[in-house]
């Protein structure tokens, strides 16, 4: 095992060099650059100016010595300083962010893994129930329901017209004089929304998935001799059936990580979360290069830990991959 996660994580260098070398030449195809953004709305900027920005960036070299240099600079730790306003370390403007982004993707992902495995599994053992057909429609409207759109009507519902919930920001304007208790249900109330949004989709499409896997497991011959050996239904389900079905569950969890990293972009945004996600939305609108580049490496990364972790997990749930 220990011989096979060393082989993998060799093999993720390579892979990581050619993701960034895409990023940042997809990067560079976008209209506009950062010196036309900061030069066309002011009318005293002049066309030397313009070339003196372009200069100052490095953007007047080749693509291909740009990469180059970038990728010199983040072999030494250096992410680069911002093209915007404040001109500051990306690293610094991203280790700000990136608790908060880890913080909500995390328990969006232990909401998905606690509720759509036992909701998949329970539709596929009371098949044609009314819970099975319950917790279809719901699945249905998980793919249905964009998430821009429902962030949206939450916010409206139980943050205007109820009044139960915060729609904006992580903490309120008297955070800091609330007591310990207080300020951790503050912080929950702030939570509830977004994380509800990050693990929603998730939620359907797990849950389906698990549906399915149980249902092919269950029909097994080896399901049936369990049975007839006299275990009790509860053993042959849960002992036998759903280790073997959440094989493929595993792969779709280790494939989900990179979707949720990309949701917080949307729902950072509309619920005006100081994480990752807003901070790609800015960098991506005022063309801040180094600080794109920097959350994709990031996001490039925790993505290909995400796949490690459904490898040796599968390991895990299956000691005949261990074998082979």
């Amino acid at each position: 095992m220990l011989k096979y996660i060393v082989k993998r994580i060799l093999f993720m260098a390579p892979l990581l060099l050619g993701i960034t070398i895409i990023c940042f030449f997809v990067m560079h195809l976008t209209p506009g650059s950062p010196a036309d953004l900061q030069t066309q709305m002011n009318p005293k900027a002049s066309a030397q100016m313009k070339e003196r920005l372009q200069a100052l960036y490095e953007l007047d070299k080749p693509i291909h010595i740009q990469y180059w240099s970038w990728l010199k600079k983040i072999s030494r730790g250096d992410l680069g300083v911002s093209f915007s306003s404040d001109h500051r370390p990306v690293a610094d403007k991203i280790m700000e962010r990136f608790p908060i982004t880890i913080l909500i993707n995390f328990l969006s992902l232990l909401i998905i893994i606690a509720v759509a495995i036992p909701i998949g599994a329970l539709s596929a053992v009371h098949q044609d129930s009314l819970f099975d057909k319950i917790a279809g429609v719901f699945v249905f409207i998980g793919f249905a329901i964009p998430t821009f759109w429902l962030a949206l009507l939450l916010m409206i519902f139980f943050g205007i017209n109820l009044g139960w919930l915060p729609i904006s920001g992580l903490r309120s304007l008297n955070y800091e004089y609330l007591t310990p208790w207080a300020q951790i249900v503050d912080l929950a109330k702030h939570l509830i929304l977004p994380v509800f949004i990050s693990s929603f989709g998730g939620l359907a499409g797990l849950s389906r998935y698990m549906r399915a896997n149980m249902l092919e497991v269950i029909r097994q011959d080896y399901i049936m001799t369990a049975r007839a050996k006299g275990l009790s239904e509860r053993d042959v389900i849960y002992k036998h059936a759903l280790r073997n079905a959440l094989l493929p569950a595993i792969t779709i969890l280790g494939l989900s990580i990179p979707g949720l990293i990309g949701g917080s972009v949307i729902f950072e945004t509309i619920f005006a979360i100081p994480g990752m996600g807003q901070l790609f939305y800015m960098a991506v609108m005022a063309r801040d290069y180094p600080t794109i580049m920097g959350i994709l490496l990031i996001g490039a990364i925790l993505t290909l830990v995400g796949n490690l972790i459904a490898d040796v997990s599968y390991a895990v749930a299956d000691p005949r991959i261990r074998v082979s």
